[in-house]
């Protein structure tokens, strides 16, 4: 069985991120905890939320960026108009994300040639690893 909600405890322990950070996010208007006094209790949705807020910063994803993302997964339009123009943004932002894990999968080799290189001169100097 799910749990209904979460404290700021709970979810800043699982996810490895401070009180501070989820703060921001909800001032940010990314996440919407209900609010009991003050106390927030975040519910599933609202976990789910940080874990592709997370995902997404990882990935260096602006907050603007991850608005926009959010907003694609969670808010359909219903006109013809807004479809087509949600269309376009989901192209876009998917041709971004390529452009960004081309630039990551160059960055990964040009980091196993370096340590290549560390590799051999250790090796040259007669240091083992």
């Amino acid at each position: 069985m799910q749990k209904k909600h979460y404290s700021i405890t709970e979810l800043t322990r699982e996810f490895g991120v401070s009180t501070r950070t989820l703060r921001f996010y909800e001032d940010e208007g990314l996440l919407q905890p209900d609010r009991r006094g003050r106390t927030r209790l975040y519910s599933e949705n609202e976990r789910l939320l940080i874990r592709q807020i997370l995902r997404n910063r990882r990935i260096g994803l602006t907050l603007a960026e991850i608005k926009d993302v959010l907003e694609l997964f969670h808010h359909l339009p219903n006109e013809t108009e807004e479809l087509k123009r949600t269309m376009d943004r989901i192209k876009l932002q998917r041709e971004e994300l390529r452009q960004k894990r081309r630039d990551i999968d160059e960055i990964m080799g040009e980091l196993d040639l370096a340590e290549e290189n560390c590799l051999a001169r250790l090796a040259e100097i007669g240091v083992g690893t």
